[in-house]
């Protein structure tokens, strides 16, 4: 990968980001990708190779979406990891599985199959509701967190 290309992905990237005030996912999967260093090279080696081929290099020749770009790398990450499903959470808390294409605008996490694994963040809205919140605190975190009184 080139310096030039790896720009002009970023470039592009960010002035989406920028334009639909989406969420920056990457800092989850940076946290993935350093987990999977430390515990499994191989596929670390696998996962970089396919950044560079799925992510960068379409970005950087102007294709696709470069939200939906990173979260098919993500979705691709996540299981990568650590085999299991991917459910889109709405906006009352209930979860049910992703559709194939997915939304930057929607709460994405990959269950894994080990039921003792936490969850994996694949994408976060904007403003996660409340009880988006709270699935994200017992999923991903750990923390049980009461509902404010009203």
């Amino acid at each position: 990968m080139d310096r030039s290309s790896q720009e002009e992905a970023d470039r592009r990237y960010d002035l989406r980001i920028q334009e639909t005030g989406a969420r920056d996912p990457r800092e989850f999967y940076r946290d993935i990708l350093k987990d999977l260093r430390e515990t499994d090279a191989e596929a670390y080696q696998e996962m970089v190779a396919r950044y560079q081929a799925e992510v960068v290099a379409p970005l950087a020749e102007g294709s696709g979406d470069p939200l939906l770009t990173w979260l098919e790398f993500g979705r691709a990450l996540a299981q990568r990891t650590a085999p299991g499903r991917l459910v889109r959470v709405d906006a009352t808390g209930r979860a049910e599985p992703a559709q194939e294409e997915l939304s930057w605008g929607d709460l994405l996490l990959h269950l894994p199959d080990e039921p003792r694994s936490r969850a994996l963040p694949v994408g976060i809205p904007p403003e996660p509701t409340p009880a988006q919140r709270a699935t994200l605190d017992l999923l991903v975190t750990g923390r049980v967190r009461l509902p404010e009184p009203d």
